[in-house]
């Protein structure tokens, strides 16, 4: 950001307005002075002693600085009060006009200034003496004597303040004059005071010359109290001044005025004419270079040092600074002096070890005034708090842009969708529509299995960038979370909406090239209308994910709602109130699915399943009433009521001489209650059946879901005797190395897998790893889902011992398993080997 010079100000040659006019009345009443009072000037040792005096009393200084000038309040009024009674009038006037001059030329002020403040010191000194003059004479050091003196100082005071006013007014304007004004108490307070100093050093002197001695003493410790009165009007304006700025900071840094709140405090607390804040360009946040002025309400996009100092700080991470009173080298004093800066101090801003920017004040006011060493503590102070105040704003900017954004796309999430569909609503324009298409990327999770997740992500991330690029630029492109991704944008109609889904579409499928491979990637797209389907954000967005869940069904489509969509979840809906009557009543019916070797095909044990005729809806898909189950608080009783049930058949069946294992399937919930491995107990208890013939299976998304949750309830049911079994094994994106360090004793693979090792390679080399690895690791292996003789023969094969699938048995109620009990041997078959019969059920509903 290239640098410039600010804008040209008011001239200061506007004071010559007020200085001449002030010039030729200082003049008259001088020599007024010389005409009315004879003699007019008095002994030159007692004036040039009081002129000594003078100077002396005019060296401390307390400067109440406005805006770019300094009201210098001194000790002046003290040995102005002597010699108003000691010397003759023209006297005083020469004495306090000379040691105006030495001191004037002592501060190196610029000439305007100097010869102001010359003429200023003269004609206030006059009118004290004409006022002095048109008073009675004075008699001794008594009262009346205190207030004639009172009143002549006054009116130099006065005179001196108005002039100062005047010329503020005439260079700066009307306002900066009336801050004056209004600041000024304080150095009237200052006046009196001395006045009074000077009246008690009068009367010392009157009494005894000796007195002299004293003054001198009383003199070398006022200057002292006035230097530490100095330091405390300091520190304590430095400490009100550095809570302002703190405080100011805090409530700013939410509203994004922060650096306008800062920059103006950090120049009023330094009385600087400049503050700039310089932020290099840091990922998304472009580069900050501001600068607040003394004399403009806003900020200026300007600095006024090089920026090859700020780039210094920035690689040194070292403070820079020059000036009068500063420490700084030549090199960097130098070519400044024709740039208008008389001193500066840049400091770098930090955040732990890494510089984020620099801090710099430029000019402090007055031309009397610079900065000191005192002040760089202060302003390391002030760097402190402000970079830890900018890193607060950008880490709520940050936090702020997480909450409504995508970490691994960066593209708005659901939330900032939500917020954008629901402005998009309220505004209802003739002849259009607000269209919401939701992408769903098909096969991600055969990416994140074979290649890993890495790969999966970038398959998303590409996703994202083409969709950002293809969408017309009216459209929000959002990700809605795992693979599904958002696009809303208003069209004409529907016709409009479904030609843009699918041109999208095809945008997306085009080949993606990662490393060495390249992937062909589909999606199913989903499309709700406002207002056809919805008139708020979340109805439209439960609606375009039905849609895009019926697309799901035929791979690649693009699905417009249609109220047809929400039947099922209007159902399961319904269901929940029905649920609880049928537990109640006995409604739900335990089926039982056999579990048999592959070699033999001995029966070792069944599968409890729940089944549920509704009297209204007719058969209830077991993932409809288990859903409705965990959303309803009853799948403690659903579990209860098979586990019952399975564990008094396997009784039954121990009884009847044909022990046989059941197993049980859990829902990931479950694993989660601390007070159902007892309650596993206590049914074993009551129905007699030993542990090892109970079979609990989980999901393998429930057992491995990330966490350990459901880890302590698993070795408890271990330690029961109880085995385990992780169901649907591959379907998620576990390891069989992490299965191992799980307390199961069984993988059941999942029968998508076990369905297509006929027919594809890759299932089967899926299969048979999970044999291998799992024999290794000492767990059982049970094939779901073998269909027919080729599948059963494959599985021999690779050396699969356990199956279950339609090839032996349907899922059967008790009593026609029974039948199928007495049926299993063929008789003819008897005398090679033991076959189980297939016994068709068509009433059963499929897993």
């Amino acid at each position: 950001m290239p640098d410039r010079q600010p804008r040209p100000r008011r001239s200061t040659e506007n004071a010559w307005l007020v200085a001449g006019p002030l010039a030729l009345y200082a003049t008259c009443c001088a020599t007024l002075l010389g005409l009315l009072v004879q003699p007019a000037v008095g002994d030159w040792l007692a004036t040039s002693a009081m002129f000594l005096v003078m100077v002396a009393a005019a060296m401390p200084t307390i400067n109440i600085v406005v805006r770019r000038q300094a009201l210098g309040v001194m000790l002046t009024e003290i040995p102005l009060v002597v010699a108003l009674y000691l010397l003759p009038p023209l006297s005083v006037v020469l004495a306090y006009t000379l040691a105006t001059l030495v001191v004037q030329i002592r501060r190196n002020l610029a000439p305007v200034k100097f010869w102001f403040n010359l003429i200023r010191a003269a004609a206030a000194t006059s009118t004290a003496c004409l006022v002095l003059m048109a008073l009675p004479g004075m008699r001794g050091v008594g009262p009346g004597t205190w207030g004639i003196l009172f009143v002549a100082t006054s009116a130099h005071t006065l005179v001196t303040l108005a002039a100062v006013v005047a010329v503020i007014g005439v260079v700066q304007g009307w306002q900066a004059g009336w801050e004056l004004v209004r600041t000024s108490p304080p150095a009237l307070l200052a006046a009196v005071i001395n006045v009074a100093i000077g009246l008690l050093i009068l009367i010392t002197l009157v009494t005894t010359t000796w007195g002299f001695l004293l003054f001198m003493a009383f003199a070398a410790g006022l200057v002292l109290v006035y230097r530490s009165y100095t330091q405390f009007l300091r520190q304590h304006r430095t400490l009100t001044d550095m809570y302002q700025l703190t405080r100011a900071m805090s409530e700013s840094g939410q509203d994004g005025t922060l650096i306008d709140a800062l920059l103006g405090r950090v120049r009023a607390l330094m009385q600087a004419e400049y503050a700039t804040l310089w932020l290099p360009g840091q990922g998304r946040y472009p580069e900050v270079l501001l600068t607040a002025r003394e004399d403009n309400r806003g900020l200026l996009d300007f600095a006024v040092t090089p920026a090859r100092l700020r780039e210094r700080v920035l690689g040194e991470s070292r403070m820079v600074a020059s000036g009068v009173r500063l420490p700084g080298d030549p090199a960097t004093r130098e070519p400044l002096r024709g740039e208008r800066i008389k001193d500066f101090i840049i400091l770098p801003l930090r955040s732990g070890q890494v510089v984020i920017g620099t801090l710099e004040v430029v000019n402090r006011l007055g031309d009397t005034n610079h900065f000191t060493p005192v002040d760089i503590p202060i302003f390391e102070t002030v760097a402190a708090h402000a970079a830890v105040a900018l890193e607060n704003s950008r880490l709520v900017d940050r936090l702020r842009h997480d909450a409504y954004h995508d970490a691994l796309t960066k593209l708005p999430n659901r939330r900032r969708i939500t917020g954008a569909l629901d402005e998009a609503v309220k505004i209802r324009a003739p002849g259009e529509v607000v269209a919401v298409l939701l992408f769903d990327v098909d096969g991600l999770r055969q990416v994140n299995e074979s290649l890993g997740h890495a790969a999966g992500d970038k398959v998303l991330v590409e996703v994202a960038d083409r969709l950002r690029a293809c969408a017309p630029s009216s459209a929000l492109v959002g990700r809605a979370g795992g693979d599904e991704f958002l696009v809303t944008l208003r069209l004409e109609n529907a016709e409009a909406a479904l030609e843009l889904a699918a041109e999208l579409r095809e945008q997306i499928r085009d080949e993606m090239v990662f490393d060495s491979l390249t992937l062909d990637v589909d999606t199913a797209v989903g499309v709700a209308l406002h207002p056809d389907h919805g008139s708020d954000a979340a109805t439209l967005l439960q609606r375009v994910d039905l849609a895009a869940t019926a697309a799901k069904a035929v791979p690649g489509s693009v699905q417009l709602f249609n109220p047809a969509l929400e039947s099922r979840s209007l159902r399961r809906l319904g269901l929940a109130g029905d649920l609880r009557r049928a537990l109640d009543e006995g409604e739900l019916e335990v089926y039982f699915q056999p579990k048999v070797t592959l070699r033999d095909r001995r029966l070792i044990g069944v599968e409890c399943l729940a089944r549920w005729e509704h009297p209204t809806h007719g058969t209830v898909a077991p993932e409809d009433f288990v859903a409705v189950a965990e959303h309803t608080g009853q799948l403690g009783r659903l579990t209860e009521l098979v586990l019952r049930e399975g564990l008094r058949r396997s009784r039954d069946w121990t009884h009847a001489e044909q022990p046989l294992a059941v197993a049980v399937n859990l829902s990931a919930r479950t694993l989660t209650d601390p007070h159902f491995p007892d309650q596993v107990r206590e049914l074993l208890d009551e129905y007699g059946v030993p542990p090892q013939r109970l079979t609990f299976e989980i999901r393998e998304a429930g057992v491995l879901d990330g966490t350990d949750r459901p880890i302590p309830t698993l070795r408890r049911l271990r330690d029961l005797g109880v085995r385990l079994s992780v169901d649907d094994f591959g379907t998620g994106s576990s390891s069989l190395a992490y299965l191992r360090r799980l307390p199961v004793h069984e993988v059941k693979v999942d029968r998508s897998f076990v369905q297509g090792m006929a027919t594809d390679p890759g299932d089967l080399a899926i299969v048979n790893a999970v044999v291998t690895l799992s024999q290794q690791f000492g767990l059982a292996v049970v094939a779901e889902g073998v269909e027919s003789e080729l599948t059963l023969e494959l599985l021999q094969d690779i050396g699969c011992e356990i199956g279950q699938g339609f090839l032996f048995s349907r899922p059967l109620p008790y009593e026609r398993l029974e039948a199928w009990f007495g049926a299993q041997v063929e008789p003819e078959a008897a005398a090679e080997a033991p076959r189980l019969r297939v016994v068709p059920d068509r009433s059963a509903t499929l897993l």
